[in-house]
């Protein structure tokens, strides 16, 4: 049945229809405060996490403890750790589930250490951008599942994976990233005896002995959808990522466990040693001048949802390619 709406009524509903469009576009526009109308990345897959903007506080005046002072940890309790322009810390997993990012200074050179617990990301940063000392903080937004960061001086959201601005005033900047380890802490208490630790004093009321995840690193579901999958490993499978002058390889700990070490391998023209330990569950990468490269410890679902056109390192020498497992298969 055809319906003849009069022209003053059509008006009206056509008005209404585009004021609702306006409306889902302003709101496409902006989430949890933020400016979405120049993001690099689509704004309906910029998704709300559920806390507000800073309900995950970060830690701007971290408090740190000489190592050997530290009686709150196991030697296998997780730590991500950074030995940089002469001082070494470690971050405990345990409060980084609460917090995400320390704000940090690592003798006088101003350093972000950030983690997302579900993509199981640690990276650190130079927090130094063209000249201007950043402050990051927890948008509360997430792309590809993954923490959508901000910095307070400009209010741009910056992805962590991707290492740079997708929306505001510093869109299209980089950060530069530092060789930050995923290790136990009694592993680098070993090699680094004069260690700071972050205390537990944080300044927050936080049961840190409990996570909040618990049962997720061991299950095959995500809280949020991805853009890109890949069935070859468990998606909580562990990798260690490169992603060297455009050349990007994913390094299954699976694989890295059937191999004898250290795996020398060639990423474009840089030579590279993959030093994997089985019994600290980690992975570090060294160039051939000795020194740490800096490389991403994630999820498997992860490191794929970000780079879809990877090389992945096979124990039998076999160069996996996306073209022997299409997506999704």
């Amino acid at each position: 049945m055809l319906i003849k709406y009069k022209a003053p009524l059509l008006i009206t509903l056509l008005t209404l229809v585009s004021i609702y469009s306006l409306s889902v576009q302003a709101q496409q526009q902006r989430n949890n405060g933020f400016d979405l109308a120049n993001a690099t990345i689509p704004a309906d897959e910029i998704l709300h996490g559920g806390p507000p903007r800073d309900g995950i506080p970060a830690l701007d005046q971290p408090r740190f403890v000489a190592g050997r002072q530290m009686k709150k940890l196991s030697l296998d309790d997780r730590v991500l750790a950074l030995d940089y322009n002469g001082v070494q810390k470690a971050y405990p997993v345990s409060i980084l589930d609460y917090h995400e990012i320390v704000n940090d200074d690592f003798g006088g050179e101003p350093v972000l250490i950030s983690y997302c617990p579900l993509c199981g990301t640690g990276m650190a940063f130079h927090s130094r951008v063209d000249g201007k000392r950043l402050h990051f903080g927890v948008s509360g937004l997430l792309y590809n599942s993954d923490v959508l960061m901000y910095d307070r001086e400009t209010e741009s959201l910056w992805s962590q994976i991707m290492k740079s601005a997708i929306s505001g005033e510093m869109q299209g900047n980089s950060l530069t990233m530092l060789a930050l380890e995923h290790t136990h802490w009694g592993d680098w208490q070993r090699r680094y005896p004069k260690t700071q630790v972050l205390s537990f004093d944080t300044g927050f009321q936080r049961d840190y002995s409990r996570t909040p995840y618990a049962g997720y690193s061991n299950s095959a579901a995500l809280y949020f959808p991805v853009a890109h999958t890949d069935r070859r490993y468990h998606p909580k499978e562990v990798v260690i990522g490169l992603d060297i002058n455009g050349h990007k390889k994913a390094y299954p700990f699976v694989e890295l466990a059937k191999i004898s070490r250290p795996l020398k391998d060639q990423l474009g023209d840089i030579s590279l040693t993959i030093h994997y330990d089985s019994a600290t569950r980690s992975a570090r990468v060294i160039d051939s001048q000795g020194r740490a490269v800096p490389s991403l410890t994630s999820y498997w679902f992860a490191w794929y949802a970000f780079h879809p056109s990877t090389e992945v390192f096979s124990a039998s020498d076999r160069l996996i390619t996306p073209k022997d497992f299409p997506e999704g298969q």
